[in-house]
């Protein structure tokens, strides 16, 4: 009896044939991973700010003392170095200045760079 020692050409082509489909189909689903990836790192910055907004004002109703954020773009003061990461940009300012007390708004943090995206974050105002 002849035993076998490799894969015959319709076994090769198959398997070819198989790989040509599965990447037909996974390609597509990873094409658009730099919007996806973009949104993410978005959504990440502005749960910093909204973190942040929230330890200070925290800080300012237990202590009485806070950094004074007076509109959305003051927010950025409260992470770490103080400014916004480069690329990103706090779009909206709704609002007004505070003398006393806080308010709680929704902000808008963009991606400036390709690929962009807009996330809402909220921040709450303190003018200690």
């Amino acid at each position: 009896m002849k035993q076998q020692r490799g894969f015959t050409l319709i076994e090769l082509v198959m398997v070819i044939v198989i790989l040509g489909i599965l990447a037909a189909v996974a390609i597509p689903r990873f094409v658009d991973l730099r919007t996806d990836a973009a949104v993410a790192a978005t959504q990440g910055v502005a749960g910093a700010l909204s973190s942040g907004s929230a330890i200070n004002y925290a800080q300012f109703t237990a202590k009485g003392t806070a950094t004074s954020v007076q509109n959305c773009t003051d927010a950025a003061a409260l992470l770490q170095g103080g400014v916004l990461p480069s690329g990103y940009a706090i779009t909206s300012a709704a609002l007004s200045p505070l003398t006393t007390g806080s308010v709680t708004t929704t902000c808008e943090v963009a991606k400036t760079s390709n690929p962009t995206a807009t996330v809402t974050f909220t921040a709450i105002a303190v003018a200690p």
